[in-house]
């Protein structure tokens, strides 16, 4: 039974959207202004974008255990689960900035362009995340969902020029960087 519930996609995407009910219900009953949402909105894309990239590393460090090869099976579902918490974390800033000509003017100010290049790059790889898009662009298509790496260095780059405190970035990505340097000395090693 709890197979069958854990193998059931909806199931997956239920939990994923738990958190954004809860945020878009705190907005909808005005405990929580589209400033304040800004940033768990924009915490848990990250939250989610590392999870989903953390997936294929720890599989080239871990092997394929039972857990792991679930994540994997899944990994998808969790990087358009960040995509879709970076476009609510979007919505939350257009209706804080009011107007286009206060969106514009900050449009230069390198903490938000980084969130938009980061956006549009999280928004391609969300397009293509599907059987379709994998059997039509084929080897291209892993090339493209390749994207998530700048716009991850990009989110985190949006984060601390935002907020200019670098520790809760560095634990957000540094798991992810952790694995990835983990992984390419267990790679190089293998080659020798």
């Amino acid at each position: 039974m709890l197979r069958t519930i854990l193998n059931n996609r909806f199931f997956l995407w239920i939990i994923l959207a738990i958190p954004a009910i809860g945020l878009l219900n705190a907005y909808y009953i005005g405990a929580m202004d589209a400033m304040t949402l800004l940033h768990p909105t924009g915490e848990f894309s990250v939250r989610l974008m590392v999870i989903a990239m953390l997936i294929g590393p720890l599989v080239d460090i871990f092997g394929r255990k039972k857990w792991l090869v679930w994540l994997q099976n899944r990994r998808r579902y969790f990087g358009v689960a960040a995509f879709g918490y970076a476009l609510i974390h979007l919505i939350f800033y257009i209706v804080d900035m009011g107007t286009i000509a206060d969106i514009l003017a900050e449009a230069d100010v390198p903490g938000i362009w980084t969130g938009y290049v980061s956006f549009i790059l999280m928004m391609i790889a969300a397009i293509i995340s599907n059987d379709r898009s994998m059997r039509w662009l084929k080897l291209a298509w892993k090339k493209i969902q390749q994207l998530a790496y700048p716009a991850a260095l990009l989110a985190a780059a949006h984060w601390v020029l935002l907020e200019w405190e670098y520790m809760p970035a560095i634990v957000h990505f540094g798991p992810l960087l952790l694995a990835n340097i983990v992984r390419i000395f267990m790679l190089n090693g293998k080659r020798k």
